[in-house]
């Protein structure tokens, strides 16, 4: 399945990075524009995590562009996990040295009976806490607890302290959007540059 969303002009410069992972279970490369205005594209094979990886890019406001495969006849689990590996670095890359972001974001985001909250901050210690009830079940063909794999994978490699939370819901659906848009909207905010912000936003003056 290929995934697209409405092609629009992308940002004329931006902080961009490609990277591309090959094992013997996997081949992915993603392409990620952190100034771009959420443009997505994936052919991943997995269409529920790409509608996720969708929302994700849309609320985030990247462009993010994933191809390439994995051993689905398996599972989807190397395949997933190495999608979060990937994006990971690229954000990684794309950031640099961080100087100028504001580095912490916080977003909550309803869907109708679920409500979830992120709160992360990229500073180059990876941690993930993921505090989210989800039943061990398959949405179309995508099994839930991968959820858990990506944000582990995604926080990891790309540095981030990242906390995930599920207050309530009872859809499958509903839980995972809302964890996917609440990630997207804290990495919009915590990406985002900040003119007053002079180096890094450290005491320290490194991340």
């Amino acid at each position: 399945m290929v995934t697209k969303t409405t092609k629009t002009k992308p940002a004329a410069k931006g902080r961009m990075a490609k990277v591309e992972r090959r094992t013997k279970e996997t081949q992915i490369a993603v392409r990620l524009n952190v100034d771009g205005v959420g443009e997505f594209s994936c052919n991943l094979g997995i269409p529920f995590f790409e509608h996720m990886m969708n929302l994700l890019t849309k609320h985030a406001l990247f462009d993010i562009a994933l191809t390439g495969k994995g051993d689905l006849e398996i599972d989807a689990h190397h395949t997933v996990e190495d999608a979060g590996i990937v994006l990971g670095q690229a954000l990684k890359q794309a950031l640099g040295d961080k100087a100028g972001i504001e580095r912490y974001g916080e977003a909550s985001v309803p869907m109708e009976e679920t409500l979830a909250t992120c709160v992360l901050d990229i500073c180059n210690r990876p941690f993930l806490r993921f505090d989210a009830d989800v039943a061990k079940a398959k949405v179309g063909t995508f099994d839930t607890e991968l959820a858990e794999e990506f944000f582990r994978a995604f926080a990891f490699n790309a540095g981030i302290t990242m906390h995930l939370k599920v207050f309530y819901g009872s859809n499958l659906h509903h839980i995972l959007e809302a964890m996917f848009k609440s990630v997207g909207r804290a990495l919009r905010q915590a990406s985002s540059r900040n003119a007053r912000v002079r180096g890094v936003l450290s005491t320290k003056g490194a991340l």
